[in-house]
């Protein structure tokens, strides 16, 4: 497994994984990452990611995105 921040541009990939708080789990999930979803990361500054997540675009900084956990 791999932190969201290492998915390379373009390419699907799934979820495995959200760790940290329980508020934070909640809060990404309310955003749609949860657990066998499928993220494509659109772009990309640094750490920060812009992702595509079901029908919506959604930027996540580099804290949060290396709490989303694919492979």
């Amino acid at each position: 497994m791999m932190p969201l921040t290492m998915a390379p541009q373009g390419e699907a990939v799934t979820i495995r994984r959200i760790t940290g708080r329980d508020e934070v789990r909640q809060h990404l999930a309310e955003l749609g990452f949860v657990v066998q979803a499928q993220v494509t990361v659109v772009s990309r500054m640094g750490k920060n990611v812009i992702c595509q997540v079901k029908d919506s675009r959604i930027a996540l900084d580099g804290a949060l995105a290396n709490r989303v956990m694919i492979g």
